[in-house]
């Protein structure tokens, strides 16, 4: 199967803790997170043709995820199933209306990943591919082959998407810096939220970080401020694109969310603009169940949402 978007990452099964038992028990729903498989999923949720590239351990969990892929239409050829490694998983914990992640990846199949199993076909032969800051974090074999696949990808003229997702656990800041910045000098479209732009300049306004961002390279910076919605920035303007009201209960990959089905809507057709409109209404429909794959919207849901907000 050839497909339009190729996404390259972790995924890890995810634990996220529900509102406490009466008694005081904590109680976790079972699911499927990892950013770059998420965004995959909602990718394909709004019809893009969408491909994973990725090692899951020959275990349950990694079972657990091709049966989800092969269920939500993401092909799996290009996935690496190892005896020897384990597939990562992390918990979602709940503090006030926010979040923390404890993560067990360590050692994980994903992470043994390097450049020689790099299909370079299959990378070839996509239209986008996508990775992210936490893509190349999990070790430095798993940096060296996205790094690899986005070479492989400029010089087969494979417009290239990359994430920020900048997390401070997995590895030091100006190592951080260094991968996630020559990325994105080389990506077209790059999604950066709030939070990662402050920890990654020191910058704090916005515009500044837009600024940034738009000067290493990419056509297209989309920065992601959770409940306020995204600012649109291309060399010719910027744009604030403000998120629909919703019943927010947990925003576990809702970035995610907003970078798969932006893709999606590019890939489609759409012009920048109104794939990011899309793409945030996406994001924001997303936050109204728990975890992070379970409630990502089908197209239908998000363009019922656009069509309230004009109608």
């Amino acid at each position: 199967m050839s497909v339009d978007l190729l996404c390259m990452g972790e995924p890890m099964l995810e634990y996220s803790q529900l509102p406490p038992e009466t008694d005081g028990r904590r109680l976790y729903l079972e699911g499927f997170g990892g950013d770059t498989s998420n965004t995959a999923i909602a990718a394909a949720r709004q019809g893009a043709r969408v491909g994973y590239v990725t090692a899951v351990g020959a275990d349950m969990g990694g079972d657990a995820f091709l049966e989800l892929w092969r269920k939500e239409g993401v092909d799996t050829s290009t996935v690496i199933r190892r005896a020897d490694r384990p597939t990562a998983i992390y918990f979602v914990l709940r503090k006030g209306e926010g979040h923390e992640f404890l993560f067990y990846r360590a050692g994980s199949a994903a992470a043994a990943y390097g450049p020689q199993d790099l299909p370079e076909a299959a990378v070839t032969g996509t239209r986008i591919f996508y990775a992210s800051g936490i893509s190349q974090a999990i070790s430095e074999s798993a940096a060296a082959a996205v790094s690899t696949a986005i070479d492989v990808a400029r010089r087969a003229n494979v417009t290239v998407a990359y994430d920020t997702n900048y997390r401070a656990r997995l590895w030091p800041a100006a190592r951080a810096r260094e991968v996630i910045h020559a990325a994105v000098g080389q990506a077209s479209y790059v999604f950066v939220s709030q939070e990662d732009g402050e920890a990654l300049t020191a910058l704090r306004q916005p515009d500044a970080l837009i600024d940034f961002y738009l000067g290493l390279g990419p056509e297209v910076v989309i920065l992601k401020q959770g409940r306020a919605g995204a600012l649109l920035a291309t060399g010719q303007g910027r744009l604030h694109l403000p998120a629909p009201a919703v019943a927010a209960v947990d925003s576990t990959g809702a970035g995610d969310v907003l970078s798969g089905a932006f893709l999606a809507r590019i890939l489609a057709g759409d012009e920048p603009e109104k794939a990011a409109r899309y793409a945030v209404a996406a994001a924001a429909l997303s936050t109204t169940g728990y975890g992070a794959v379970a409630p990502i919207p089908r197209a239908a849901e998000v363009t019922s949402c656009l069509e309230r907000r004009t109608g």
